[in-house]
């Protein structure tokens, strides 16, 4: 038995119901977990890229959303009525859908398909009201100075 209870969480935490519902979704396992294969990576401070292994597709054939902090990547096959006959058949050519939960801020600032790999490019992107800014500090005089030529 894997299931764990958040009720504990929900009656003693006020604000953390988001928190609380990613680690649901978490849990919860939709589909296949190892298709298609991919990579998460940070490039950079503030930026990140998501590979994922989608030999096979064309670009009209896949999909890529972002909605309230989640991404949703879909690979969906169009039908191929050419019939073929194989000997062996190692390719998996079957729909997709891949969803990451995005932090506050993470955007998504572009995507590219090369060589079977579609890479999505993330940055963080803080509004000036969350940036770190530095305060002056002014001594003593410069406050007086300052309040004599106010008034």
């Amino acid at each position: 038995m894997r299931t764990v209870d958040f009720t504990p969480l929900y009656r003693s935490a006020v604000g953390f119901d988001r928190l609380a519902a990613l680690l649901e979704s978490a849990a919860r396992s939709e589909g296949p977990a190892g298709y298609p294969p991919y990579n998460i990576e940070t490039v950079g401070e503030n930026a990140y890229r998501i590979e994922i292994a989608v030999a096979g597709f064309k670009p009209e054939e896949l999909n890529i959303e972002a909605k309230e902090n989640t991404l949703t990547v879909q690979g969906r096959k169009t039908a191929n009525d050419e019939q073929r006959r194989y000997l062996h058949r190692g390719l998996a050519e079957r729909n997709f859908e891949r969803r990451f939960q995005l932090a506050d801020y993470v955007v998504v600032t572009g995507a590219d398909l090369s060589d079977g790999l579609l890479a999505i490019s993330l940055e963080r992107q803080l509004p000036e009201a969350l940036k770190a800014r530095r305060i002056e500090i002014a001594t003593g005089g410069q406050q007086i100075e300052a309040a004599t030529q106010a008034a």
